[in-house]
């Protein structure tokens, strides 16, 4: 993993154009390599786009494996570039300083799992002032955990707490000022979690960000990051604050969380990351879908 790492770092010297160019290549081994990933991808774009052509649904899907890996490869630069180089590649569209403009008022980014999900969160942190705090998965690897950590920390005071940690501390940073990044859209059991259309399908879906922004009269602002085609940098797209969110019905919330995040997918269905098992958790008595 130290060569990994060593190689990450060593690549995000490179011209972005060239960078990209060599992590599209990575994504074609991708496709060719990673069997199992291809197949959920593929399930996954079966399940939410019934209508689609096989053909197309193919194309699409390697498509998205070119885009995975220049995820893969560029997140070096997220890690390791300097804040100049970077506000030079992220071109920001919308109220990015809307966090900043209400310091009073408790302030959530909703982002989605597009691949552009670390840009946006170096995007917001290099442009906006505020603290701020996360929830994220420990990795497996103590090296690679520790690099990201100290990569997607090392802008603005931002504080990082595993998922499986009880819920206080968060709420503690939230309640001190604390803006939060919300990453809501993965499947991650039917604990706190209701059963709510994606594309159609049930999906096990946290209801955490209608309660918590409820709980503590939090402003929701969706966040999404687009890779843009041929290493020209990134696009940093900053949206209103949802209106009438949250209301008194979680459930309500949620289902409409999802129709925001489909609606965003269709604009760009190649970035969002289908190699994840959305549908993992099912209704009782209904069989896997994968």
């Amino acid at each position: 993993m130290r060569l990994v790492i060593a190689l990450i770092w060593l690549l995000h010297w490179l011209p972005l154009p060239l960078l990209a160019a060599l992590g599209r290549a990575l994504g074609r081994l991708l496709w060719w390599f990673g069997r199992s990933r291809r197949r959920i991808a593929l399930r996954n774009l079966e399940l939410c786009f019934p209508q689609m052509a096989e053909a197309e649904r193919r194309a699409l899907a390697r498509e998205h494996f070119g885009w995975l890996g220049r995820s893969l490869l560029e997140r070096g630069l997220l890690w390791f570039a300097s804040e100049a180089r970077l506000k030079r590649l992220i071109r920001v569209d919308g109220p990015v300083e809307a966090a900043d403009q209400h310091p009073d008022t408790a302030w959530m980014w909703l982002v989605p799992h597009f691949l552009g999900l670390d840009v946006a969160g170096t995007g917001v942190r290099i442009n906006v002032r505020r603290d701020a705090a996360s929830i994220y998965q420990r990795q497996s690897n103590p090296v690679f955990d520790r690099v990201m950590r100290r990569g997607r920390l090392r802008f603005g005071r931002t504080e990082l707490f595993s998922r499986k940690e009880s819920a206080k501390p968060l709420m503690r940073a939230v309640r001190n000022g604390a803006a939060f990044f919300n990453l809501p859209d993965m499947d991650f059991g039917a604990k706190d979690a209701a059963f709510v259309p994606f594309f159609g399908v049930p999906a096990a879906t946290l209801l955490a960000p209608s309660r918590m922004a409820r709980l503590l009269g939090m402003k929701v602002q969706p966040v999404i990051a687009e890779m843009l085609p041929g290493g020209r940098g990134y696009r940093l797209r900053c949206f209103e604050p949802l209106e009438g969110f949250p209301s008194d019905d979680a459930e309500a919330d949620t289902a409409r969380l999802n129709r925001w995040i489909e609606e965003r997918i269709r604009e760009n269905p190649a970035q969002y990351l289908w190699v994840h098992k959305r549908f993992k958790t099912r209704p009782p008595g209904q069989p896997t879908l994968y």
